[in-house]
């Protein structure tokens, strides 16, 4: 008798496991619950439609950078000389525009203007070549930078994100640099474009609600130079480089006032 009862209770054990593994049934055949995606980028918050970077938005702002430098009375002393006089200064300014193509990704383009000016009077060699110079140098370029920004939402906040531009920069430039020594004096004469691409992560703070501080560095950069080079009016020569660069320069941020409308 109890033999039979363990029989009765197996049969009914294994007709409902059957009946739960049959197709149809709804906690069976539940999917699978996706895994996270891992990693910075596949965890980004999600852009909300009032947010500045949503797609259909535009960005615009301005640039200025300025550098400028000037030696007191007193001689500098070099290893190989002295320097008796030094001043200059290196002026950029740029605007720029961009449109959110989509949410988080702008694009857009820069304009600039930049001049570079120099005054040394220095000495070298003094007691073996006795070289005495007086230098001037001046130079003006135009640019124009066509842009792709990537804003990255990695906080659940309206106040920062980071961001990455990518860009190329063509720019037309010419100077002229003069030479007096007390006795002859030489100008020569650059024009040339160069071409910049560089990839530029940075920082944006919102200060207010539309308007934004970036700062950003450069990461990654390839750059190539053409230049037609004439002295005195009478000689030419044409200089090309190329300068291939994977480090982050610190000393050469970029600060931008942004506003999104």
């Amino acid at each position: 008798m109890m033999l039979r009862i363990i029989y009765v209770l197996l049969l009914c054990l294994s007709a409902s496991l059957s009946f739960a593994n049959a197709p149809g049934d709804t906690l069976a055949q539940a999917p699978a619950k996706p895994p996270e995606k891992g990693g910075l980028l596949g965890n980004l918050f999600a852009v909300e439609k009032d947010e500045a970077i949503h797609r259909g938005n535009f960005l615009t702002g301005a640039t200025l950078f300025l550098l400028q430098g000037a030696s007191d009375e007193d001689a500098l002393n070099i290893i190989f000389g002295d320097i008796y006089k030094a001043e200059g200064y290196t002026f950029t300014a740029e605007g720029f525009c961009g449109y959110f193509i989509r949410d988080a990704m702008a694009l857009g383009a820069r304009v600039g203007y930049s001049r570079t000016y120099v005054d040394v009077d220095f000495s070298i060699l003094e007691e073996i070549a006795d070289v005495k110079e007086h230098r001037k140098y001046v130079s003006n370029g135009f640019f124009v930078q066509p842009f792709l920004k990537n804003y990255l939402k990695v906080f659940d906040s309206r106040t920062i994100y980071f961001f990455n531009e990518t860009s190329l920069k063509v720019e037309y430039s010419y100077g002229i640099s003069q030479t007096d020594d007390g006795e002859d004096m030489s100008k020569t004469k650059n024009h040339g474009w160069s071409f910049n691409f560089g990839i530029n992560p940075g920082l944006c703070i919102m200060v207010l609600d539309r308007l934004a501080f970036e700062t950003s560095v450069g990461l990654l950069g390839l750059s190539s130079s053409m230049l037609d080079i004439e002295e005195n009016d009478e000689s030419r020569s044409e200089v090309s480089y190329n300068i291939v660069n994977f480090k982050i320069n610190l000393l050469a941020l970029d600060f931008s006032l942004v506003y999104f409308f």
